[in-house]
């Protein structure tokens, strides 16, 4: 019998679960966990680009973060999480992966609807380098729409923790394809966009950049972006972002641990600038990729 025959493949990604390593394709979760039955959760997302975390550090205070918001508990001390995160790369043996931790809710008792009874569960997983732009797109610039649908108030889900209420996201996201366009942008109900599903939203006007600082996720990639701009002493505006003005821009720009940064040429179909990918866009997209070799930011895996 060829003793490989047992092996189990974990070339397309490995989740680990309930204490398991296990393919991608066969991890799950309890039907009655809450984190499926009510997104109770709270995850966070670290990319591996060239056998390298990227902020790995950022992205783990800030999953703390959002467990705490919540009040959740993985249970695990940010060491043991990397140890875990590791292995399922190290495991998987992907070079560029995106790497997901999350704490469910889990679940109480039966018949109880008290949140501080349930046991809270802890899972990760590392699957191939997600792009939520393809390469066409990424050199042309991605066509976006505007839209309608008002995103859940920061009052009611907190959008500083990193959350899975994504129904605002996901209606909002089929109307713009509907239209034909490639991916959407919520608006807060005063005409203020503030994000999309996955991303945060930058204008570039008169050699400014503006960034939405309320009702958003307060992205990794996005600070990453602030700080890039910061080092090329390009000014930077936190603050509302009217619709209008996003329309109005000379560059409009995504950031996202999904490729990082992003261009948009079009918006509710109409040419941003010159409706090329522009110049402040162009070198921030450079210098992302080249801080993703500063030993600063890079946590390096030791593959087996």
């Amino acid at each position: 019998m060829n003793s490989h025959e047992h092996q189990p493949d974990f070339s397309q990604g490995v989740a680990f679960v309930r204490g398991r390593y296990v393919p991608i394709a066969e991890a799950a979760i309890p039907i009655t966990d809450w984190g499926f039955l009510r997104s109770d959760a709270a995850y966070d997302v670290v990319t591996v680009w060239e056998g390298a975390f990227f902020r790995l550090d950022a992205h783990l205070e800030r999953f703390e973060k959002s467990c705490a918001r919540f009040r959740l508990n993985p249970g695990l001390a940010p060491a043991q999480i990397t140890d875990i995160l590791t292995q399922c790369v190290r495991l998987s043996g992907l070079k560029s992966s995106y790497v997901e931790m999350i704490c469910t809710r889990g679940q109480p008792p039966w018949g109880s609807r008290d949140p501080r009874q349930a046991v809270n569960q802890f899972y990760a997983f590392a699957v191939p380098y997600v792009w939520i732009a393809n390469e066409e797109q990424r050199k042309r610039g991605l066509h976006v729409q505007i839209s309608d649908v008002e995103r859940i108030s920061p009052r009611s889900v907190d959008p500083t923790a990193k959350n899975y209420h994504w129904n605002d996201m996901t209606m909002g996201l089929l109307g713009a394809l509907d239209a034909g366009a490639e991916s959407v942008v919520l608006t807060d109900g005063a005409g203020n966009v503030v994000e999309g599903p996955g991303f945060n939203i930058f204008s570039v006007k008169n050699g400014v950049i503006t960034t939405p600082d309320r009702g958003v996720l307060e992205g990794i990639t996005r600070r990453t972006v602030i700080e890039m701009a910061q080092s090329r002493s390009i000014p930077v505006q936190l603050g509302t972002l009217s619709a209008d003005a996003l329309r109005a821009s000379d560059e409009v720009f995504l950031s996202t641990s999904g490729g990082g940064v992003l261009p948009v040429t079009k918006v509710d179909n109409q040419a941003i600038g010159s409706g090329n990918v522009g110049p402040v866009t162009q070198s921030l997209t450079a210098l992302y990729w080249e801080w993703h070799e500063d030993p600063r930011y890079k946590t390096v895996i030791q593959y087996a």
